[in-house]
């Protein structure tokens, strides 16, 4: 199982860290152990004082492919959650300085949370609104219409280098409001007015 994401899918949030709006989605790996286990907690790990949170859309593949289409890219996923992509910002900035792969940064474990999944048929990908509350404020509010890429770009780009399989997960990118967590922090997703997921910091 691959866990396939994409940096700076929102012109917002590439903004809000000082990059450039990319021509092709911009696609990183994060390994199965990033996956955070199920009713787990989230440790603050001991390499960081600045880890961040950044609520995505996943997608979970139903069907596996190699050069799928766009116009055909939509039949190989049957349902979507929400994740967020935890990062070692002060490491990435470290890394990045250097012009090194961010991947310390971006897949140490427990760093990718996935909520359960749902039909994809139940909403509007096309202008769906999710969001991030933490301790009871909001600090993320998206909506899958502001996306520089869609779905359907992003498995058509991807699999001209990745063979997708069933059960791989794809990251779609997050919007502007990412910010650092600290200890007993409490964050909870919503996909539309679903909630997903609740998650502690520990």
């Amino acid at each position: 199982m691959k866990i396939i994401c994409v940096g700076r899918n929102y012109g917002e949030h590439a903004k809000e860290l000082g990059n450039e709006i990319p021509e092709d989605p911009v696609i990183f790996m994060k390994p199965d152990t990033a996956l955070l286990k199920k009713g787990s907690d989230f440790y603050i790990p001991e390499f960081s004082d600045d880890i961040h949170y950044e609520l995505e859309v996943v997608l979970k593949i139903s069907k596996g492919g190699k050069y799928i289409q766009k116009e055909n890219a939509s039949k190989h996923y049957d349902e979507i959650g929400l994740g967020i992509d935890f990062t070692a910002r002060d490491l990435q900035s470290k890394l990045k300085g250097k012009g090194l792969p961010w991947e310390l940064a971006k897949g140490f474990d427990g760093s990718a949370v996935v909520s359960d999944f749902v039909s994809k048929d139940s909403y509007d990908l096309e202008n769906l609104n999710f969001s991030l509350i933490k301790n009871n404020e909001k600090v993320q509010d998206g909506n899958t219409s502001e996306m520089i890429f869609s779905p359907e770009d992003i498995i058509a780009f991807a699999s001209q280098y990745f063979t997708l399989r069933v059960g791989d997960l794809i990251f779609t990118g997050t919007p502007k409001g990412v910010g650092k967590v600290s200890e007993n922090d409490l964050l909870e997703a919503y996909l539309a007015d679903q909630k997903l997921f609740s998650l502690k910091i520990q």
